[in-house]
């Protein structure tokens, strides 16, 4: 395209302590009534009380909703937003993974709209939003999803996903602070870390990819690349945690503005119908995807192995990609997610109509560099589950 879009949130606050900045940003609002939405899990380690002990020592009243789900489906989304309008909140603090931020945009812009969250979606909904919402401010607990930097809430529906979008989802203010996601078990760090790969992959190969995302993208790559095995293996590294949520953050920031592609589109229906965790079902399609696809983006896809840590000097484009997809595979290996749809105990009979869900996601399929039909995205479907890197005919 001639031109490129940036859209970005309004204020961000990164780095280890980060969290410090909460309540100054919390006054600029003076809320009367502060609801916070967040994992139930991280209220019972208690990490919660690093974000509502702050505000109620300063005398604010703070409600917090745990009714949160990974991957949360519809119904979810609906009864918090009943709630929220139901309590007149006037402000809303999401904390934890990108469910719970998701949920929170939800919560903020839908309880100053009429009519339910169904109403809403990007592919099925008959409203549109149409006003800013009530004063938000996303802290994530986990580096991967850059839904703190992003206008999309996902849900789940019966089979597939769906989302509610619009800038008025951005939040006000963003507080990414490394120190809170120490905590995070490795499996989680190893899902969310790819997915956080997996955005700023999609996002450098896109057909919507400008200099800036470009920038983002590559920054994002090499600080994932050179960090994620640690943060997986020792938690507490602190070098390791800070690159990781400079890291996802980054590729927040880049595949917002330059958006996800196949791997996206794909991965859907597999929490959709399997409930697999998005991250994992990134991590288990991006070497087939990029495989797949990689005659339409050698130059790029050399660039992306040169951020991995590889070196395309002495090697040509192809040869470049094909390494590119080598390497993509072995950090997936190496963090433990499994690297086949049979893996995850999917049936090969299921192909079928996951294929028939993947080629419902036209808004992410059309950012894809090799346009991927019906019959495509059967065969890479078909690639994961053997676990045979293949390419179109």
């Amino acid at each position: 395209m001639s031109f490129s879009k940036l859209v970005f949130a309004p204020l961000s606050y990164t780095g280890w302590g980060a969290l410090e900045q909460l309540v100054p940003e919390v006054d600029k609002y003076s809320p009367e009534k502060i609801l916070i939405v967040t994992d139930p899990m991280l209220a019972k380690i208690g990490l919660t009380n690093r974000v509502t002990a702050p505000l109620e020592s300063e005398g604010y009243p703070v409600t917090v909703y745990t009714d949160v789900v990974p991957e949360p489906p519809l119904e979810t989304g609906e009864n918090l937003v009943a709630f929220t309008r139901e309590n007149g909140f006037d402000m809303v603090i999401g904390v934890g993974g990108g469910s719970a931020l998701d949920l929170a945009k939800l919560a903020a812009v839908l309880a100053t709209h009429e009519g339910p969250v169904a109403d809403y979606l990007n592919l099925t909904g008959t409203r549109s939003v149409e006003q800013k919402g009530l004063p938000l401010i996303l802290i994530p607990t986990t580096s991967g999803t850059g839904s703190e930097v992003t206008n999309i809430a996902v849900l789940s529906l019966e089979t597939t996903k769906d989302v509610v979008t619009h800038d008025f989802l951005l939040t006000d203010v963003a507080i990414v602070d490394p120190e809170l996601t120490v905590s995070v078990p490795p499996k989680v760090t190893a899902a969310t870390g790819i997915d956080a790969l997996t955005h700023a992959v999609e996002a450098y190969i896109s057909v919507n990819a400008s200099p800036a995302t470009d920038a983002l993208a590559l920054q994002a790559i090499r600080l994932i690349a050179r960090s994620l095995r640690t943060a997986v293996n020792n938690g507490e590294d602190k070098q390791a945690r800070t690159d990781m949520s400079n890291g996802s953050f980054l590729a927040g920031l880049s595949f917002f503005n330059a958006g996800v592609a196949g791997v996206h589109a794909l991965a859907y229906p597999l929490g959709g119908q399997f409930h697999i965790a998005h991250g994992e079902s990134n991590a288990v399609l991006l070497p087939y995807v990029m495989s797949y696809i990689r005659k339409s983006c050698e130059t790029r896809m050399a660039d992306i192995l040169d951020a991995l840590g590889g070196n395309s000097s002495f090697m040509s484009d192809k040869e470049a990609s094909y390494k590119c997809v080598d390497e993509l595979k072995r950090i997936v290996q190496d963090v433990g997610i499994p690297s086949t749809l049979a893996g995850f105990n999917i049936p090969e009979t299921a192909l079928d109509s996951l294929t028939a869900d993947g080629v419902k996601q036209k808004r992410i399929l059309a950012r894809s560099p090799l346009p991927l039909h019906e019959a495509d995205i059967r065969k890479i479907y078909q690639s994961a589950f053997d676990g045979i890197a293949t390419e179109p005919d």
